[in-house]
Protein backbone atom coordinates (compact mmCIF):
# COMPACT_ATOMS: atom_id res chain seq x y z
CA UNK A 1 0.00 0.00 0.00
CA UNK A 2 2.67 2.56 1.11
CA UNK A 3 5.03 1.15 -2.39
CA UNK A 4 1.68 2.20 -4.57
CA UNK A 5 1.39 5.43 -2.42
CA UNK A 6 5.04 6.31 -3.54
CA UNK A 7 4.58 5.37 -7.34
CA UNK A 8 1.46 7.49 -7.25
CA UNK A 9 3.12 10.86 -5.14
CA UNK A 10 6.01 10.80 -8.06
CA UNK A 11 3.59 9.96 -11.05
CA UNK A 12 1.97 13.34 -10.10
CA UNK A 13 4.84 14.94 -9.85
CA UNK A 14 6.12 14.04 -13.37
CA UNK A 15 3.02 14.83 -14.53
CA UNK A 16 3.20 18.34 -12.78
CA UNK A 17 6.40 19.03 -14.24
CA UNK A 18 5.80 18.04 -17.39
CA UNK A 19 2.78 20.48 -17.53
CA UNK A 20 5.07 23.25 -16.50
CA UNK A 21 7.36 22.51 -19.22
CA UNK A 22 4.96 22.82 -22.18
CA UNK A 23 7.34 23.07 -25.27
CA UNK A 24 7.29 26.56 -26.39
CA UNK A 25 5.46 25.94 -29.79
CA UNK A 26 2.31 24.32 -27.69
CA UNK A 27 2.31 27.43 -25.63
CA UNK A 28 2.35 29.23 -28.91
CA UNK A 29 -0.81 27.86 -30.05
CA UNK A 30 -2.29 27.34 -27.19
CA UNK A 31 -2.11 31.41 -26.49
CA UNK A 32 -3.33 31.95 -30.30
CA UNK A 33 -6.41 29.81 -29.73
CA UNK A 34 -7.12 31.46 -26.73
CA UNK A 35 -6.67 34.80 -28.09
CA UNK A 36 -3.92 35.30 -25.83
CA UNK A 37 -0.36 36.17 -27.57
CA UNK A 38 -0.55 39.59 -25.98
CA UNK A 39 0.53 37.98 -23.17
CA UNK A 40 3.07 36.42 -24.65
CA UNK A 41 5.01 39.23 -26.18
CA UNK A 42 8.08 39.00 -23.67
CA UNK A 43 8.33 35.72 -24.03
CA UNK A 44 7.79 35.77 -28.17
CA UNK A 45 10.69 38.41 -28.17
CA UNK A 46 12.84 35.92 -26.07
CA UNK A 47 12.31 33.61 -28.37
CA UNK A 48 13.18 35.36 -31.20
CA UNK A 49 16.44 37.04 -29.85
CA UNK A 50 17.82 33.57 -29.22
CA UNK A 51 17.80 32.19 -32.50
CA UNK A 52 20.51 32.98 -35.10
CA UNK A 53 19.05 35.60 -38.17
CA UNK A 54 20.12 35.61 -41.71
CA UNK A 55 21.76 39.34 -41.93
CA UNK A 56 22.49 40.30 -45.61
CA UNK A 57 20.28 38.16 -48.30
CA UNK A 58 21.35 35.16 -49.63
CA UNK A 59 23.64 34.73 -53.30
CA UNK A 60 24.97 32.05 -55.36
CA UNK A 61 27.52 31.75 -58.28
CA UNK A 62 29.71 29.70 -59.66
CA UNK A 63 27.34 27.71 -61.67
CA UNK A 64 28.43 24.41 -63.71
CA UNK A 65 26.67 21.33 -64.71
CA UNK A 66 26.54 20.37 -61.87
CA UNK A 67 26.30 22.03 -59.38
CA UNK A 68 27.11 26.05 -57.76
CA UNK A 69 28.18 27.82 -54.82
CA UNK A 70 25.69 28.82 -52.32
CA UNK A 71 26.18 31.97 -49.61
CA UNK A 72 24.84 33.54 -46.22
CA UNK A 73 25.91 35.57 -43.27
CA UNK A 74 24.61 34.79 -39.71
CA UNK A 75 24.33 37.14 -36.74
CA UNK A 76 26.57 34.73 -34.70
CA UNK A 77 28.49 31.87 -34.56
CA UNK A 78 25.81 28.66 -35.93
CA UNK A 79 25.44 26.00 -38.90
CA UNK A 80 24.28 26.52 -42.24
CA UNK A 81 21.53 24.01 -42.98
CA UNK A 82 20.56 23.78 -47.19
CA UNK A 83 17.18 22.14 -48.46
CA UNK A 84 18.20 21.87 -52.20
CA UNK A 85 15.07 21.23 -54.71
CA UNK A 86 14.33 20.87 -58.20
CA UNK A 87 10.87 21.99 -57.54
CA UNK A 88 9.87 24.77 -56.23
CA UNK A 89 7.41 23.22 -53.49
CA UNK A 90 10.97 21.87 -52.13
CA UNK A 91 9.49 18.43 -52.26
CA UNK A 92 12.49 16.32 -53.25
CA UNK A 93 14.50 18.50 -51.21
CA UNK A 94 17.76 17.23 -49.64
CA UNK A 95 18.99 18.50 -46.51
CA UNK A 96 22.63 19.35 -46.69
CA UNK A 97 24.53 20.19 -43.27
CA UNK A 98 27.04 23.09 -44.44
CA UNK A 99 29.85 24.59 -42.58
CA UNK A 100 29.77 26.55 -39.49
CA UNK A 101 29.24 30.92 -39.96
CA UNK A 102 32.43 31.72 -37.41
CA UNK A 103 33.67 35.47 -35.98
CA UNK A 104 36.97 35.18 -38.23
CA UNK A 105 34.79 34.73 -41.22
CA UNK A 106 32.67 37.44 -40.18
CA UNK A 107 29.65 34.76 -39.76
CA UNK A 108 29.57 34.23 -43.73
CA UNK A 109 29.24 30.73 -44.57
CA UNK A 110 29.33 29.20 -48.24
CA UNK A 111 28.82 25.66 -49.42
CA UNK A 112 29.43 24.39 -52.54
CA UNK A 113 26.86 21.98 -54.13
CA UNK A 114 27.53 19.19 -56.47
CA UNK A 115 25.42 15.87 -58.06
CA UNK A 116 22.86 18.13 -59.38
CA UNK A 117 21.75 17.60 -62.98
CA UNK A 118 22.52 19.81 -65.99
CA UNK A 119 20.02 22.16 -67.19
CA UNK A 120 17.98 22.02 -64.30
CA UNK A 121 16.85 24.50 -62.12
CA UNK A 122 17.55 24.43 -58.43
CA UNK A 123 15.76 25.74 -55.62
CA UNK A 124 17.16 25.87 -52.28
CA UNK A 125 16.24 27.22 -48.77
CA UNK A 126 18.75 28.24 -46.30
CA UNK A 127 18.56 28.59 -42.29
CA UNK A 128 21.24 29.02 -39.47
CA UNK A 129 21.00 27.03 -36.91
CA UNK A 130 22.28 27.44 -32.86
CA UNK A 131 25.42 25.03 -32.37
CA UNK A 132 24.14 24.34 -29.01
CA UNK A 133 20.52 23.65 -29.56
CA UNK A 134 19.26 21.36 -31.90
CA UNK A 135 16.42 22.95 -34.12
CA UNK A 136 16.73 25.99 -32.70
CA UNK A 137 17.00 27.46 -36.15
CA UNK A 138 16.57 31.36 -38.14
CA UNK A 139 13.85 32.37 -40.56
CA UNK A 140 14.26 30.98 -43.92
CA UNK A 141 15.42 32.20 -46.99
CA UNK A 142 15.03 31.00 -50.50
CA UNK A 143 16.52 31.44 -53.73
CA UNK A 144 17.18 29.56 -57.07
CA UNK A 145 19.68 29.13 -60.20
CA UNK A 146 19.99 27.21 -63.11
CA UNK A 147 22.74 24.72 -63.27
CA UNK A 148 24.38 25.13 -66.84
CA UNK A 149 23.36 23.33 -69.68
CA UNK A 150 25.48 19.75 -71.33
CA UNK A 151 23.78 20.17 -74.42
CA UNK A 152 23.10 23.20 -77.07
CA UNK A 153 20.99 24.95 -75.12
CA UNK A 154 20.91 28.96 -75.51
CA UNK A 155 22.62 30.60 -72.93
CA UNK A 156 21.83 34.38 -71.49
CA UNK A 157 24.28 36.64 -69.08
CA UNK A 158 25.00 39.51 -68.42
CA UNK A 159 28.24 42.21 -67.13
CA UNK A 160 28.76 45.58 -65.51
CA UNK A 161 30.94 47.08 -63.05
CA UNK A 162 31.37 49.87 -60.39
CA UNK A 163 28.88 49.56 -57.46
CA UNK A 164 28.41 52.77 -54.67
CA UNK A 165 31.16 55.01 -56.36
CA UNK A 166 31.70 58.20 -56.21
CA UNK A 167 29.54 58.65 -52.87
CA UNK A 168 26.55 57.71 -54.46
CA UNK A 169 24.70 55.16 -52.34
CA UNK A 170 21.71 54.06 -51.96
CA UNK A 171 19.25 56.56 -52.12
CA UNK A 172 16.00 55.40 -50.62
CA UNK A 173 14.13 58.17 -51.63
CA UNK A 174 15.03 57.56 -55.85
CA UNK A 175 14.78 54.05 -55.29
CA UNK A 176 17.67 52.40 -54.35
CA UNK A 177 20.00 50.67 -56.49
CA UNK A 178 17.64 50.04 -59.53
CA UNK A 179 19.44 48.95 -62.25
CA UNK A 180 19.84 45.60 -60.23
CA UNK A 181 16.08 45.43 -60.84
CA UNK A 182 16.26 46.05 -64.65
CA UNK A 183 18.74 43.18 -64.43
CA UNK A 184 16.82 41.08 -62.62
CA UNK A 185 13.81 40.90 -64.94
CA UNK A 186 15.92 40.02 -67.55
CA UNK A 187 16.41 36.48 -65.98
CA UNK A 188 20.26 35.76 -67.20
CA UNK A 189 22.00 32.44 -66.32
CA UNK A 190 24.23 34.33 -64.38
CA UNK A 191 25.99 37.96 -63.99
CA UNK A 192 29.73 38.89 -64.44
CA UNK A 193 30.59 41.71 -62.32
CA UNK A 194 33.85 43.04 -63.77
CA UNK A 195 35.32 44.42 -60.98
CA UNK A 196 34.72 47.44 -58.13
CA UNK A 197 32.06 46.11 -56.64
CA UNK A 198 32.83 48.11 -53.67
CA UNK A 199 34.67 51.36 -53.40
CA UNK A 200 36.21 51.38 -50.05
CA UNK A 201 38.52 54.08 -50.88
CA UNK A 202 35.22 56.29 -51.07
CA UNK A 203 33.06 57.32 -48.21
CA UNK A 204 29.57 57.67 -48.74
CA UNK A 205 28.79 60.68 -47.39
CA UNK A 206 24.93 61.55 -45.91
CA UNK A 207 24.06 63.99 -48.77
CA UNK A 208 25.28 65.02 -52.17
CA UNK A 209 24.56 67.66 -54.00
CA UNK A 210 22.64 67.09 -57.73
CA UNK A 211 23.22 68.97 -60.99
CA UNK A 212 20.19 70.77 -60.55
CA UNK A 213 20.85 71.85 -56.92
CA UNK A 214 18.75 69.29 -55.16
CA UNK A 215 20.08 66.52 -52.65
CA UNK A 216 21.11 63.17 -53.10
CA UNK A 217 20.63 61.32 -49.57
CA UNK A 218 22.35 58.71 -48.96
CA UNK A 219 21.61 55.48 -46.67
CA UNK A 220 25.17 55.53 -44.31
CA UNK A 221 27.02 53.19 -42.03
CA UNK A 222 29.87 53.46 -39.96
CA UNK A 223 32.38 51.75 -42.16
CA UNK A 224 30.99 53.72 -45.32
CA UNK A 225 32.06 56.97 -43.60
CA UNK A 226 35.93 57.16 -44.00
CA UNK A 227 37.96 54.87 -46.39
CA UNK A 228 38.44 51.60 -45.47
CA UNK A 229 41.78 50.55 -43.55
CA UNK A 230 40.60 47.99 -41.24
CA UNK A 231 38.98 43.88 -42.00
CA UNK A 232 35.99 45.30 -40.51
CA UNK A 233 35.54 47.90 -42.45
CA UNK A 234 36.21 46.50 -46.12
CA UNK A 235 33.69 44.07 -45.00
CA UNK A 236 31.48 46.86 -44.29
CA UNK A 237 31.65 48.03 -47.53
CA UNK A 238 30.01 44.56 -48.70
CA UNK A 239 27.43 45.09 -45.97
CA UNK A 240 26.29 48.19 -47.32
CA UNK A 241 25.58 46.85 -50.62
CA UNK A 242 23.82 44.42 -49.28
CA UNK A 243 20.98 46.61 -47.55
CA UNK A 244 19.60 47.33 -50.72
CA UNK A 245 16.39 45.89 -51.79
CA UNK A 246 17.28 45.86 -55.84
CA UNK A 247 20.45 43.84 -54.81
CA UNK A 248 18.58 41.39 -52.53
CA UNK A 249 16.07 40.36 -54.68
CA UNK A 250 19.09 40.09 -57.53
CA UNK A 251 21.11 38.06 -55.93
CA UNK A 252 18.85 35.50 -54.63
CA UNK A 253 17.27 35.02 -58.57
CA UNK A 254 20.94 35.39 -60.52
CA UNK A 255 24.14 33.89 -59.69
CA UNK A 256 26.99 36.22 -58.98
CA UNK A 257 30.64 35.62 -60.55
CA UNK A 258 32.65 38.42 -59.37
CA UNK A 259 36.21 39.92 -59.75
CA UNK A 260 37.85 42.51 -58.02
CA UNK A 261 39.23 45.77 -60.00
CA UNK A 262 41.42 48.95 -57.85
CA UNK A 263 38.81 50.27 -55.67
CA UNK A 264 38.41 47.14 -53.52
CA UNK A 265 41.43 48.31 -52.24
CA UNK A 266 42.32 51.69 -53.83
CA UNK A 267 42.32 53.61 -56.55
CA UNK A 268 44.65 52.59 -59.39
CA UNK A 269 47.02 50.36 -56.21
CA UNK A 270 49.79 47.87 -57.15
CA UNK A 271 51.98 45.74 -55.36
CA UNK A 272 54.31 47.30 -53.11
CA UNK A 273 52.84 51.06 -53.34
CA UNK A 274 52.74 53.29 -50.37
CA UNK A 275 50.22 55.41 -49.85
CA UNK A 276 50.43 59.22 -49.38
CA UNK A 277 47.27 60.23 -48.60
CA UNK A 278 46.66 61.70 -45.23
CA UNK A 279 43.11 60.26 -45.11
CA UNK A 280 44.77 57.09 -44.70
CA UNK A 281 46.58 55.77 -41.04
CA UNK A 282 47.22 52.33 -42.91
CA UNK A 283 50.21 53.37 -45.58
CA UNK A 284 51.48 50.22 -46.95
CA UNK A 285 49.50 48.97 -49.96
CA UNK A 286 50.29 45.35 -49.36
CA UNK A 287 48.41 45.63 -46.03
CA UNK A 288 45.53 47.17 -47.27
CA UNK A 289 44.94 44.30 -50.07
CA UNK A 290 45.54 41.80 -47.98
CA UNK A 291 42.65 42.81 -45.99
CA UNK A 292 40.19 43.78 -48.82
CA UNK A 293 41.24 40.42 -50.96
CA UNK A 294 39.73 38.45 -47.62
CA UNK A 295 36.85 40.66 -47.35
CA UNK A 296 36.42 40.32 -51.17
CA UNK A 297 36.56 35.87 -50.05
CA UNK A 298 34.54 36.29 -47.16
CA UNK A 299 31.47 38.17 -49.34
CA UNK A 300 31.67 36.45 -52.38
CA UNK A 301 29.52 33.12 -53.66
CA UNK A 302 33.06 31.25 -54.42
CA UNK A 303 34.87 28.48 -53.08
CA UNK A 304 38.39 29.56 -52.69
CA UNK A 305 40.82 26.92 -54.33
CA UNK A 306 42.71 24.83 -51.78
CA UNK A 307 45.92 25.34 -53.76
CA UNK A 308 45.86 28.89 -54.26
CA UNK A 309 43.09 30.29 -51.55
CA UNK A 310 44.05 34.06 -52.50
CA UNK A 311 43.49 33.44 -56.04
CA UNK A 312 40.93 35.78 -57.67
CA UNK A 313 41.73 35.00 -61.66
CA UNK A 314 39.39 31.57 -62.19
CA UNK A 315 38.04 29.61 -65.25
CA UNK A 316 34.05 28.79 -65.01
CA UNK A 317 32.92 26.56 -67.84
CA UNK A 318 29.44 27.04 -69.01
CA UNK A 319 28.60 24.03 -71.32
CA UNK A 320 29.93 23.42 -74.94
CA UNK A 321 28.51 27.41 -76.12
CA UNK A 322 30.80 28.97 -73.49
CA UNK A 323 34.13 29.05 -71.80
CA UNK A 324 34.14 32.29 -69.17
CA UNK A 325 37.94 33.29 -67.88
CA UNK A 326 38.27 35.75 -65.30
CA UNK A 327 41.31 37.46 -65.03
CA UNK A 328 42.76 39.88 -61.82
CA UNK A 329 44.93 42.63 -63.32
CA UNK A 330 45.78 44.24 -59.88
CA UNK A 331 47.74 40.78 -57.70
CA UNK A 332 50.16 40.18 -60.25
CA UNK A 333 51.17 43.65 -61.97
CA UNK A 334 54.59 45.84 -61.64
CA UNK A 335 54.36 49.30 -60.55
CA UNK A 336 52.33 51.76 -62.71
CA UNK A 337 54.52 52.99 -65.37
CA UNK A 338 55.23 55.93 -68.17
CA UNK A 339 54.87 52.73 -70.30
CA UNK A 340 57.92 53.15 -72.34
CA UNK A 341 59.73 50.02 -71.85
CA UNK A 342 60.01 47.93 -75.07
CA UNK A 343 60.93 44.36 -73.62
CA UNK A 344 59.37 42.23 -71.30
CA UNK A 345 60.20 42.84 -67.79
CA UNK A 346 58.78 42.85 -64.30
CA UNK A 347 58.16 46.64 -65.13
CA UNK A 348 56.01 45.41 -67.61
CA UNK A 349 53.89 43.09 -65.57
CA UNK A 350 49.63 43.44 -66.07
CA UNK A 351 48.50 39.38 -65.66
CA UNK A 352 52.07 38.03 -64.29
CA UNK A 353 53.84 35.29 -66.19
CA UNK A 354 51.81 32.60 -64.32
CA UNK A 355 48.43 33.71 -64.75
CA UNK A 356 49.27 34.98 -68.99
CA UNK A 357 50.43 31.14 -68.82
CA UNK A 358 47.65 29.73 -67.22
CA UNK A 359 45.21 31.99 -69.31
CA UNK A 360 46.79 30.18 -73.12
CA UNK A 361 46.81 26.86 -72.01
CA UNK A 362 42.86 27.02 -70.44
CA UNK A 363 42.32 28.52 -74.54
CA UNK A 364 43.93 26.31 -75.83
CA UNK A 365 42.40 23.75 -74.26
CA UNK A 366 39.09 25.00 -74.43
CA UNK A 367 36.14 23.22 -76.70
CA UNK A 368 33.65 25.61 -76.05
CA UNK A 369 32.14 27.75 -79.05
CA UNK A 370 32.63 31.07 -77.15
CA UNK A 371 35.58 31.69 -75.02
CA UNK A 372 34.70 34.74 -73.32
CA UNK A 373 37.60 36.83 -71.41
CA UNK A 374 36.54 39.08 -68.85
CA UNK A 375 38.79 41.69 -67.82
CA UNK A 376 38.71 44.42 -65.13
CA UNK A 377 40.06 47.22 -67.44
CA UNK A 378 39.60 47.85 -71.15
CA UNK A 379 42.47 47.10 -73.14
CA UNK A 380 42.97 50.23 -75.34
CA UNK A 381 41.08 52.94 -73.56
CA UNK A 382 43.99 55.30 -71.25
CA UNK A 383 44.00 55.36 -67.98
CA UNK A 384 46.75 57.56 -66.45
CA UNK A 385 47.06 57.51 -62.63
CA UNK A 386 47.66 61.17 -61.10
CA UNK A 387 51.71 60.34 -61.08
CA UNK A 388 51.80 60.71 -64.98
CA UNK A 389 51.74 57.05 -65.59
CA UNK A 390 49.37 54.36 -66.74
CA UNK A 391 47.01 52.10 -64.43
CA UNK A 392 45.85 50.21 -67.07
CA UNK A 393 47.45 48.33 -70.69
CA UNK A 394 47.68 51.27 -72.95
CA UNK A 395 49.86 54.01 -72.32
CA UNK A 396 49.99 56.11 -75.90
CA UNK A 397 50.05 55.81 -79.40
CA UNK A 398 52.64 53.59 -81.46
CA UNK A 399 53.87 49.89 -81.28
CA UNK A 400 53.61 48.17 -78.12
CA UNK A 401 55.28 49.04 -75.11
CA UNK A 402 54.98 48.82 -71.22
CA UNK A 403 52.38 46.47 -70.24
CA UNK A 404 50.91 45.99 -73.89
CA UNK A 405 53.74 43.56 -74.63
CA UNK A 406 51.85 41.21 -72.36
CA UNK A 407 48.50 41.74 -74.79
CA UNK A 408 50.59 41.30 -77.73
CA UNK A 409 52.38 37.87 -76.92
CA UNK A 410 48.83 36.39 -75.98
CA UNK A 411 47.13 37.68 -79.31
CA UNK A 412 49.53 36.58 -81.02
CA UNK A 413 49.24 33.01 -79.40
CA UNK A 414 46.05 33.11 -80.46
CA UNK A 415 46.37 33.98 -84.15
CA UNK A 416 49.11 31.07 -84.06
CA UNK A 417 47.05 28.61 -82.40
CA UNK A 418 43.72 29.38 -84.56
CA UNK A 419 41.81 29.76 -81.16
CA UNK A 420 38.49 31.45 -82.73
CA UNK A 421 35.48 33.39 -81.11
CA UNK A 422 37.49 35.06 -78.39
CA UNK A 423 34.87 37.90 -76.77
CA UNK A 424 36.61 40.91 -74.22
CA UNK A 425 34.36 41.95 -71.72
CA UNK A 426 35.27 44.69 -68.99
CA UNK A 427 33.91 47.92 -67.37
CA UNK A 428 36.04 49.93 -64.75
CA UNK A 429 35.08 53.61 -67.13
CA UNK A 430 32.19 54.51 -66.26
CA UNK A 431 30.39 54.52 -69.74
CA UNK A 432 29.40 52.05 -72.02
CA UNK A 433 31.39 51.13 -75.85
CA UNK A 434 31.80 48.61 -78.57
CA UNK A 435 35.56 48.55 -79.93
CA UNK A 436 36.54 46.28 -82.97
CA UNK A 437 40.07 45.81 -82.84
CA UNK A 438 41.71 45.34 -86.95
CA UNK A 439 45.38 44.25 -87.50
CA UNK A 440 44.67 47.09 -90.97
CA UNK A 441 44.84 49.50 -88.24
CA UNK A 442 47.47 48.46 -85.75
CA UNK A 443 50.64 49.22 -84.99
CA UNK A 444 50.65 45.79 -84.06
CA UNK A 445 49.57 43.63 -86.93
CA UNK A 446 50.45 39.78 -85.59
CA UNK A 447 46.37 39.06 -84.44
CA UNK A 448 42.77 37.77 -85.58
CA UNK A 449 40.12 40.62 -85.20
CA UNK A 450 38.49 40.70 -82.11
CA UNK A 451 35.75 42.84 -80.06
CA UNK A 452 36.02 44.28 -76.47
CA UNK A 453 32.77 45.27 -75.05
CA UNK A 454 32.59 48.01 -72.20
CA UNK A 455 29.44 48.43 -69.60
CA UNK A 456 29.17 51.07 -66.48
CA UNK A 457 28.98 51.51 -64.26
CA UNK A 458 26.26 49.75 -62.18
CA UNK A 459 25.47 52.74 -59.51
CA UNK A 460 28.11 54.64 -59.52
CA UNK A 461 29.32 58.42 -61.25
CA UNK A 462 29.29 58.39 -64.61
CA UNK A 463 32.60 59.57 -66.48
CA UNK A 464 34.26 59.48 -70.02
CA UNK A 465 34.79 58.87 -72.72
CA UNK A 466 38.18 58.47 -73.04
CA UNK A 467 41.15 58.53 -75.44
CA UNK A 468 42.27 54.95 -77.28
CA UNK A 469 45.78 53.81 -77.74
CA UNK A 470 46.19 52.46 -81.57
CA UNK A 471 48.76 50.38 -81.14
CA UNK A 472 46.19 47.15 -81.50
CA UNK A 473 43.85 49.34 -84.24
CA UNK A 474 40.82 49.52 -82.12
CA UNK A 475 37.86 51.82 -83.35
CA UNK A 476 34.99 52.68 -81.40
CA UNK A 477 31.94 51.10 -82.99
CA UNK A 478 29.96 53.06 -80.40
CA UNK A 479 30.06 54.73 -77.17
CA UNK A 480 27.91 56.16 -74.97
CA UNK A 481 29.08 58.58 -72.53
CA UNK A 482 27.88 62.06 -70.43
CA UNK A 483 31.07 64.07 -72.48
CA UNK A 484 33.98 65.70 -71.00
CA UNK A 485 32.03 69.07 -70.07
CA UNK A 486 29.77 66.92 -67.48
CA UNK A 487 31.54 64.42 -65.43
CA UNK A 488 30.67 62.31 -62.32
CA UNK A 489 27.01 62.55 -63.31
CA UNK A 490 24.64 60.66 -60.11
CA UNK A 491 22.78 57.45 -61.54
CA UNK A 492 19.67 59.80 -61.67
CA UNK A 493 20.97 61.13 -64.48
CA UNK A 494 20.47 57.25 -66.42
CA UNK A 495 23.92 57.16 -67.19
CA UNK A 496 24.40 53.41 -66.07
CA UNK A 497 24.74 51.01 -68.27
CA UNK A 498 25.21 46.65 -68.22
CA UNK A 499 26.01 44.19 -71.07
CA UNK A 500 23.98 41.04 -72.11
CA UNK A 501 25.51 38.28 -73.95
CA UNK A 502 23.06 35.70 -75.72
CA UNK A 503 24.00 32.51 -77.32
CA UNK A 504 21.67 30.81 -79.56
CA UNK A 505 21.73 27.00 -79.44
CA UNK A 506 21.49 25.92 -82.52
CA UNK A 507 22.95 28.90 -84.53
CA UNK A 508 25.72 29.40 -82.23
CA UNK A 509 25.43 33.77 -82.87
CA UNK A 510 26.55 35.74 -80.26
CA UNK A 511 24.21 38.86 -79.82
CA UNK A 512 25.66 41.03 -77.57
CA UNK A 513 23.42 44.29 -76.33
CA UNK A 514 24.23 47.39 -73.83
CA UNK A 515 21.38 48.11 -71.84
CA UNK A 516 20.69 51.70 -69.94
CA UNK A 517 18.94 51.93 -66.47
CA UNK A 518 16.19 51.52 -68.14
CA UNK A 519 16.69 48.38 -69.55
CA UNK A 520 16.63 49.89 -72.48
CA UNK A 521 19.29 48.33 -75.92
CA UNK A 522 21.24 51.52 -76.86
CA UNK A 523 23.64 49.22 -79.45
CA UNK A 524 23.24 45.62 -80.43
CA UNK A 525 25.37 43.71 -82.58
CA UNK A 526 25.67 39.86 -83.50
CA UNK A 527 28.55 37.89 -84.16
CA UNK A 528 28.86 34.74 -86.56
CA UNK A 529 31.05 32.26 -84.72
CA UNK A 530 33.73 31.34 -87.31
CA UNK A 531 33.84 27.87 -88.69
Amino acid sequence: MQSRTKRATRAAQRNAASRSSIGRRSLLQAAALAGGAGLLRPYLALAAGRRPRLTHGLQSGEVTQDGGVIWARADRPSRLIAEVATTASFRDARRIVGPSALAADDFTARLRLTGLPADQEIFYRLQFEDPQEAGLASEPASGHFRTAPSGRRSVSFLWSGDTAGQGWGINLDWGGMKIYEQMRRLAPDFFVHCGDTIYADGPIPAEQRLPDGSLWRNLVTEETSKVAESLAEFRGNYKYNLLDANVLRFNAEVPVIAMWNDHEVLNNWYPGEIVHARTFGERNVDVLAARARRAFLDFMPMVPDLADPARIHRRVAYGPLLDLFLLDTRSYRGRNSPGRETTPGPGTDYLGAAQLDWLRQGLLASRAAWKVIAIDMPLAIIVPDKHGAFDGLANRDGPPSGRELELATLLAFIKRNAIANVVWLTADVHYAAAHAYDPNRARFQDFTPFWEFVAGPLHAGSFGPRELDDSFGPRVVFAKAPGPERQNLPPSEGLQFFGQVEIDGATEVMTVRLRDLEGTVVYQVELEPAV
